[in-house]
């Protein structure tokens, strides 16, 4: 956290890839990632945008104040099989904004139990 301050990272992030690893079928499909505002100033976040419609970003319109926390939350649309690595951008008034979060995992069909 001191480090990322020096580098001028007003905006930190916990974790900047959410490994979900697998996922059922049709699970639930959300992560979030903590964030914290090292800056001297209050912090907006204008907007997360994702790179597609299978991941739905959601994030308070509130100001962080500093020292504060927050959390934006990724929900991804396990409708879909397979592998897969989304990014998000979160754009914000830091001044290392913007920041490119991403999230993977692998999504497993649900295994139907023989009778």
């Amino acid at each position: 956290e001191e480090k990322a301050k020096d580098h001028g990272q007003e905006i930190w992030f916990e974790e900047y890839m959410h490994d979900y690893g697998q996922i059922e079928e049709d699970g639930d499909g959300t992560g979030s990632f903590a964030f914290k505002n090292l800056g001297e100033e209050a912090i907006v976040i204008n907007r997360v945008r994702s790179t597609c419609g299978c991941t739905v970003p959601d994030w308070s319109r509130q100001p962080i104040e500093p020292g504060e926390a927050g959390e934006i939350t990724v929900k991804y649309n396990t409708a879909t099989t397979g592998t897969f690595l989304k990014s998000v951008v979160v754009y914000s008034t830091a001044a290392n904004s913007p920041v490119k979060l991403q999230i993977k995992g692998k999504v497993v069909p649900v295994i139907e139990d023989e009778l």
